[in-house]
């Protein structure tokens, strides 16, 4: 699949800490959004938001979430690609940098199979909404990273399923460099999002 477009490190979204409003970024895959939270900075260091139902519901985000996981990964890991048809996400770093990948493989959708990444840092406070539909995976970029995911469903394994995070379909450009990717057992024998029916 043709590479999709890729937010790189000091793009146009880049703010200022101090700032009042939520900013709402539309991304090129439909019902994806970009959002760059409010944080306010001293000598001290900073204070963050991290959900408010009203503010969100104004971004027009109106899932219930009902669960919130957090993971720490070492540089190279990879986790995903992960898909659950139950729920959307709400994810973001919360220190460290990470390249953030989701495709959607949602039926019917004009752009089903396509993807897209975004390099997501904790200093840049931005956070990334995943429609229900979508694969999620990233990889981490820096010697540790802390990353948040708020989910519309409780996990349940047999609902989830695992996507190859390097199928030929997608054609993912993941920055893993001469290293590879560091993936769990589960992940490594992924199988291709066609032979699960994803794809057109």
């Amino acid at each position: 699949m043709e590479e999709e477009p890729q937010r790189r490190p000091g793009g146009p979204s880049r703010r200022p800490l101090n700032r009042l409003a939520m900013h709402v970024e539309r991304l090129p895959l439909p019902g994806a959004k970009l959002l760059s939270l409010p944080a306010f900075a001293d000598s001290r260091g900073y204070f963050k938001e991290m959900f408010s139902s009203s503010r969100y519901r104004d971004a027009g985000i109106t899932d219930d979430f009902v669960q919130d996981n957090v993971s720490f990964s070492r540089r190279g890991v990879l986790r995903g690609l992960h898909g659950d048809f139950r729920m959307s996400k709400l994810v973001g770093v919360l220190a460290g940098e990470a390249f953030d990948v989701i495709v959607d493989v949602r039926p019917g959708s004009p752009t089903r199979g396509h993807w897209h990444g975004v390099t997501l840092r904790g200093e840049d406070h931005w956070q990334i909404y995943v429609p229900a539909g979508f694969l999620h995976g990233f990889l981490a970029l820096s010697d540790d990273v802390l990353f948040l995911y708020k989910q519309s469903a409780l996990y349940d394994p047999a609902a989830e399923f695992g996507v190859r995070w390097d199928d030929d379909d997608l054609a993912i450009a993941w920055p893993t460099g001469a290293n590879g990717a560091v993936l769990s057992a589960k992940d490594a024998v992924n199988p291709s999002a066609r032979s699960l029916g994803l794809l057109d």
